[in-house]
């Protein structure tokens, strides 16, 4: 497990992560758009299809996100 703390502070860095749970679900979160509640050890972003709430002390695993081309179309 990666403490909250630490992909808060992750996130502040890079600004951009990709988050696995420990239920294998995988997020790409946002600097501008993921809060982060330490009382109640919960983050909260949305998604197009909903306003997700994670177990801040579930994430297995975070990845930095680099700039990348997406397409030429």
């Amino acid at each position: 497990m990666i403490k909250m703390e630490e992909v808060h502070e992750q996130l502040k860095k890079w600004g951009e992560l990709i988050i696995t749970t420990d239920a294998g679900d995988s997020y790409e979160i946002h600097l501008g758009d993921t809060e982060f509640d330490q009382a109640n050890r919960v983050l909260q972003f949305t998604t197009p299809e909903a306003k997700i709430v994670l177990d801040g002390d579930t994430i297995e695993s975070v990845k930095m996100h680099f700039s990348h081309k997406i397409s030429d179309e």
